[in-house]
């Protein structure tokens, strides 16, 4: 297909001016600027790739999901489901996102009343778990608009640092359900300036993003 022309007052074109200079160059210069040519798209791919969301998907009796972006998988605690977390330039803990498996007794009803009794002794544990442990509220939440739980927020000394956290206590519908997850989300004190006290945990910054797409099935 032959190229429109080109009016007069529109030239000349980049191609025209680069040409003398790219037949004068040498057989190096036109190498190296090759080189820069395929290598800059790949870049900008990588790049824009890192900005997409990561996925997590967990099967088995208790299928959930969520997405999240500027965290990077680790290791879960024993028994646990999954973490993902991110550190300052020195190793800190900045924050952390953790699944794990939750069992409540046997029960009747919804899980909506069996939570706050179950609560009441999982705040005892984390008593013992944790140095330094501050409850700072508890009571119902909704993470998303389809999804509701039982939350704790507290303060508690984490790998030898002060962290913020709120332990959220998701259960999927249905009567007398007792298999559900406890997603366990950790900030490092002011590490988001919109965070000024654990139970604004996750309600901005990096991980909102996980807590509110999270989702069973």
């Amino acid at each position: 297909m032959r190229a429109l022309p080109m009016k007069a007052e529109y030239g000349p074109t980049l191609g025209g001016l680069l040409a003398p200079r790219w037949h004068a160059a040498s057989l190096r210069a036109r190498a190296l600027a090759a080189a820069v040519l395929v290598a800059v798209p790949a870049l900008l791919l990588a790049a824009g790739l890192t900005l997409e969301n990561a996925h997590y998907s967990h099967g088995g009796p208790v299928p959930f999901g969520f997405a999240y972006r500027d965290l990077y998988r680790v290791r879960p605690d024993p028994g646990g489901y999954v973490k993902v977390q991110s550190r300052y330039g020195n190793g800190a803990l900045r924050y952390s996102y953790a699944v794990d498996p939750l069992r409540l007794p046997p029960y009747s009803g919804e899980s909506s009343g069996e939570l706050p009794i179950y609560a009441a002794g999982y705040a005892r544990m984390l008593s013992r778990v944790y140095r330094g442990f501050n409850l700072a509220v508890e009571g119902k939440t909704m993470i998303n608009s389809t999804q509701s739980g039982y939350q704790l927020a507290y303060e508690a000394e984490v790998e030898g640092q002060r962290m913020w956290v709120r332990d959220i206590m998701l259960v999927p519908g249905g009567a007398g359900v007792r298999d559900g997850v406890v997603v366990v989300a950790m900030s490092a004190p002011h590490a988001a300036k919109a965070v000024t006290s654990p139970r604004e945990v996750a309600s901005v910054g990096v991980l909102l993003r996980p807590v509110k797409t999270f989702a069973f099935g």
